[in-house]
């Protein structure tokens, strides 16, 4: 009797877009702003479906904004050429709470998960390439890192906001990594993190930080500058300006 042929393993990214972003002002939620004429969600999408390696797409949505984020995915669909599936999903009261909703809506043939941003859009298929590769090749979790520039003072923080704060000690700067997205993960031991360290609340700041507690390894791969996050008003300027050389010099 022939044995039966495995499908091939598919690897997806999750997107959780749920959030605000009170601090690029009042108004539209920060993952639909404008960049270049295009919402900073749709540009993440694309993002990720350009990467070959990227089978499916889940954004997560604010939990009454599925059918408003549907829509504008479809007002700007991806290129004729790529067929990456892009799902909507529903999210939850946090950041933790969506990407476990993410990853509950991904097929059960996924071996390899991507959690990227909405708020950096332009983080290069290079960058997202290199993580892929770093889990395919048998990592738990593996996250892009850039070098800091600046020197770090851990503090004491100080009651209320725009006080004096005391230093309590100084990092040694060429051990530290300003960690991005997207952060790719092995399914089982990211599934594991949610259902574990979710347990515990909030748990973490990204997802990688989950892994940790699990005292699993997590590997860091070079990051880019271009796949800086969208917070603040200063980096719409810059991710504007950064767009606008892409497209004059890549017709990206």
């Amino acid at each position: 009797m022939a044995e039966k042929t495995r499908p091939p393993a598919r690897t997806a990214a999750v997107i959780p877009a749920a959030g605000l972003g009170t601090r690029l002002g009042p108004g539209t939620p920060k993952a639909l702003r404008p960049l270049g004429g295009t919402p900073i969600l749709v540009h993440a999408v694309r993002a990720m479906a350009l990467a070959r390696a990227v089978d499916l797409v889940v954004v997560v949505a604010p939990h009454d904004g599925v059918a408003e984020v549907r829509r504008l995915l479809d007002a700007h669909p991806l290129p004729a050429y790529d067929v990456t599936e892009v799902l909507v999903v529903p999210g939850g009261e946090n950041r933790q709470e969506s990407v476990g909703r993410g990853l509950a809506a991904l097929p059960t043939d996924v071996d390899v998960v991507l959690v990227h941003d909405a708020a950096r859009p332009l983080v290069p298929l290079d960058t997202v390439a290199a993580v892929i590769a770093a889990v395919r090749a048998g990592a738990a979790a593996v996250v892009p890192g850039m070098p800091l520039a600046d020197t770090v003072k851990e503090v004491e923080p100080a009651a209320g906001s725009g006080g004096p704060e005391t230093v309590t000690g100084t990092p040694e700067r060429g051990r530290l990594r300003a960690v991005q997205t997207p952060q790719g993960f092995d399914r089982a031991v990211l599934d594991e993190a949610h259902r574990r360290i979710g347990l515990e609340g909030e748990g973490a700041t990204d997802d990688a930080g989950m892994v940790e507690r699990l005292g699993r390894p997590v590997l860091i791969v070079p990051g880019h500058e271009e796949a800086f996050k969208i917070t603040r008003p200063l980096d719409l300027v810059l991710a504007e300006a950064v767009l606008a050389r892409r497209r004059a010099t890549d017709g990206f």
